[in-house]
């Protein structure tokens, strides 16, 4: 039998962890979140004169940034300059063509080498009604089947609106030496149909005056012509196209 006296055994001192807290160990264990252990006000007024002094502009950087500013607004100027006199003149680009021309002399010094005299009479034209333009660097070159025969440069001129100008150019070759099948050619289309077929090619360099705005860019042309046989060849037929 087992007596009734006997009682269970109590827990042992080493089982119990009863851990006690005073309430200034509380206090210290829960740290603020914004706790700094600099924030002081003698730290506080010193951190305020270093950001202060860290943060001191020069004065060049001061003024380079005033030169920019001002560098920009005369950039944003200028372009709505541009703009409202570009959209309200409108101006369209010269025109370029062929009035007329003359086949004077076309022979052959021995077999290989050509002569020849060609006279153009070009015309240009500013279609514009309030804009000035200038004519710069202008250059033509006479061709005949792809073989450069002669070229010539034009002086410069201005144009008033809406005034055109006719400009005689003449070519001159003098014991140019072409290929055999170029001198057969030409004595072939000068026998069967008395047309010979040449093309010129025009560079030309523009200015636009609107006010006190200018404007330049170049400008290319190219002519085909038929023409008669020396040595009263002339003007049959012509086409011109110009391209910016």
């Amino acid at each position: 039998m087992i007596p009734n006296n006997i009682s269970s055994p109590s827990p042992s001192p080493s089982n119990q962890t009863n851990i006690q807290i005073s309430p200034e160990q509380t206090s210290i264990l829960k740290t603020p979140k914004n706790y700094h252990p600099f924030r002081t006000r003698s730290s506080r007024k010193l951190a305020i004169l270093n950001v202060v002094e860290h943060q001191k502009t020069k004065p060049i950087v001061w003024f380079a940034a005033i030169l920019c500013f001002i560098f920009s607004l005369m950039l944003i100027f200028f372009g709505i300059a541009t703009l409202i006199c570009y959209l309200a003149l409108k101006p369209s680009n010269p025109s370029f063509d062929i009035a007329n021309a003359s086949l004077n002399l076309v022979y052959f010094d021995s077999k290989p080498y050509l002569n020849g005299e060609f006279t153009l009479l070009t015309n240009f034209s500013n279609p514009n009604r309030r804009v000035h333009v200038k004519f710069e660097s202008l250059h033509i070159e006479l061709f005949f089947t792809n073989r450069l025969i002669s070229s010539q440069s034009i002086n410069p001129f201005t144009q008033k609106p809406r005034e055109t100008r006719l400009q005689a150019v003449k070519f001159m070759s003098s014991l140019l030496f072409v290929a055999q099948e170029v001198g057969v050619k030409l004595e072939e289309d000068v026998q069967s149909s008395n047309r010979l077929s040449y093309y010129a090619r025009g560079t030309f360099k523009v200015k636009v005056k609107m006010g006190i705005i200018h404007l330049s860019f170049w400008l290319h042309s190219v002519c085909h012509m038929e023409m008669t046989g020396p040595p009263a060849g002339s003007l049959v037929a012509r086409q011109c196209i110009t391209t910016r």
